[in-house]
């Protein structure tokens, strides 16, 4: 008899028939209560011992952890909590616990002490409905893609430019450094031949196939040697970073709505379990901060939000504007006053526009060139560049983009302006003198939207192995 996903017993059940279910012990209750589950669910399937079978000798090997496969009869249940459960015919244990041991205990656990479980934590009910959501939400993004018809394209992991301009990239080398005097380095005798590292975005080599495929997208790992340990910072996390030649900015703002609300309509009708399952816990978590510290709306209505608004679109400049004339800066509510234009919006400042001023999605568009990348489309102001970004309730920014820039004269000079090395960009420029286009590409990193769809409040908790400083266990 095969095995039936426990997920599938609870959308079909099928009474007074013969089933199979293999899973993992989540409690042991009374010597006769099994709470069974399989990962398919957030919900556990109760196996009933019958009580001329308890004495068994094979029962008093079940602990918590154990892993077990059950054959028995699906029946209603008279107790409380559950419509059905399994009458156990055959038990098997697959795999034995040390219930002295076994660190994951049928009880509330510290996020904290979870990451030194990080082997084990998928064993409990909020990481299992994280980590399915993770799953579902990267399903939506390639079927979202795939259905525009865009090209899903890899970009190299080892790299020898950085399209951030950031210098906080980790180097790749086969280079004895304990032999050699740093000041003395000769990258020539290096595998590559040169200085590489590990990527901190695919985006400019997408921007190559961009102009040969026309839509492309590369979703893949990324990584960062920022010394930070922020609940935001981990020093590798995955990037979604679609390019599209012929697109100039308001299709790319036009592209980043639609794909945002498709893959949050795609979760609300995949997850409804682990969403209302985590949206409970919230409300729980919430309710025990003061009133002034709750956020104003529940996960579920976050999601909601960004859904059922359109997205309202409004320069740099006139945010501006909102936010230095706005009460919460007039009476130094910010922790960083707006004052000067030209300065960085900080996240507070992104969520006053979302939550209290539009009570709506923003897209914030125009920037100050100074505070951007050489490769954003410089405007007729020569102050401005076209750059935008999208704001949720509850984080602030959640995608960066641009319309790139394509013309070879403005393009040199943003690259001289800021002092980055030509020679290692020739594949980039040459781009401009052989067919350039208008194109334009956004970036979405993929552990803030799934922060953003858990509510979980720090990134080491939404990806399976977190990689911070110090931090490289597992």
């Amino acid at each position: 008899m095969d095995l039936i996903k426990i997920k599938d017993i609870f959308s079909s059940p099928s009474y007074n028939s013969k089933i199979v279910v293999a899973g993992w012990v989540r409690a042991f209750r009374g010597n006769r209560f099994i709470e069974l589950n399989d990962g398919s669910t957030i919900k556990n399937i109760q196996c009933v011992i019958s009580d001329s079978d308890k004495e068994n000798e094979i029962y008093k090997k079940i602990s918590v952890g154990s892993s077990l496969k059950i054959k028995g009869n699906l029946i209603e249940s008279i107790g409380k909590g559950q419509s059905f459960e399994v009458e156990i015919l055959n038990l098997e244990i697959l795999g034995e616990s040390d219930p002295e041991k076994y660190p994951i205990q049928p009880k509330k656990h510290s996020f904290e002490f979870l990451r030194e479980q990080a082997h084990l934590r998928i064993r409990t009910s909020t990481f299992s409905a994280v980590m399915r959501i993770r799953s579902k939400l990267a399903y939506a993004i390639h079927k979202f893609f795939n259905k525009k018809g865009f090209n899903y394209i890899h970009t190299p992991i080892i790299t020898s430019s950085d399209a951030e301009g950031a210098g906080e990239m980790f180097q790749v080398t086969t280079l004895d450094n304990t032999k050699i005097d740093k000041k003395k380095l000769n990258y020539t005798e290096d595998f590559f031949g040169k200085k590489t590292s590990l990527t901190v975005s695919g985006q400019l080599e997408a921007e190559t196939y961009a102009l040969g495929l026309g839509s492309v997208y590369t979703f893949g790992p990324t990584f960062r040697a920022e010394n930070s340990n922020t609940s935001r910072h981990a020093s590798e996390f995955w990037m979604i970073e679609p390019e599209m030649a012929f697109y100039e900015l308001n299709d790319n703002m036009d592209l980043a709505e639609s794909f945002l609300k498709y893959i949050l309509e795609f979760l609300i009708s995949s997850c409804k379990e682990d969403l209302k399952f985590l949206d409970e816990r919230l409300v729980k978590e919430q309710s025990q901060k003061p009133k002034n510290e709750r956020d104003q709306m529940t996960l579920l209505e976050k999601i909601k939000f960004t859904i059922d608004n359109e997205f309202v679109r409004i320069s740099y400049s006139d945010a501006f504007e909102i936010l230095k004339n706005s009460k919460f800066n007039k009476k130094k509510k910010f922790s960083f006053l707006i004052d000067e234009w030209g300065c960085d919006f900080q996240s507070e400042h992104e969520r006053f526009l979302v939550e209290k001023h539009f009570k709506s999605p923003v897209i914030i568009y125009d920037y100050p060139s100074e505070i951007k990348a050489f490769y954003m489309r410089l405007n007729d102001d020569e102050k401005t560049v076209r750059a935008m970004d999208v704001l949720f309730p509850g984080i602030g920014e959640i995608i960066g983009g641009s319309q790139r820039e394509e013309r070879l004269d403005i393009l040199n000079r943003r690259i001289d302006e800021m002092g980055i090395d030509k020679k290692e960009l020739w594949w980039y420029i040459d781009l401009r003198k052989y067919g350039t286009v208008p194109h334009s590409g956004f970036g979405l990193g993929f552990e803030r939207l799934i922060m953003f769809c858990t509510g979980m409040q720090n990134i080491r908790d939404v990806i399976p192995y977190p990689r911070t400083p110090k931090n490289a266990s597992f």
